[in-house]
């Protein structure tokens, strides 16, 4: 499956930010039972973050970002990619 990478900065104060991350945690963990391989993250420089993950299509990658909490609760703005892995491990 191809990945995809969810670049994101946050639009919000961290109060209503941080209000939000448990429901985004948990919608990663489903992701991940659903066999996505997905991984969220934030920069440390704070403001941001990232989200990667498989789907099957570009299509179904941006209905699985348009059900994230941080999403629908628009916390963030975005920007997705399929990101084509040239090394994989062995």
């Amino acid at each position: 499956m191809p990945w995809f990478a969810k670049i994101e900065a946050g639009i919000v104060d961290k109060s209503t930010f941080d209000q939000y991350v448990p429901a985004h945690l948990e919608y990663v963990k489903d992701l991940i039972a659903k066999g996505h391989q997905a991984r969220s993250g934030y920069w440390g420089c704070r403001g941001g973050g990232m989200m990667v993950f498989e789907a099957a299509s570009m299509e179904e990658a941006e209905s699985i970002v348009a059900r994230d909490p941080l999403v629908v609760n628009h916390c963030v703005t975005y920007d997705l990619y399929e990101w084509r892995v040239v090394v994989e491990p062995h």
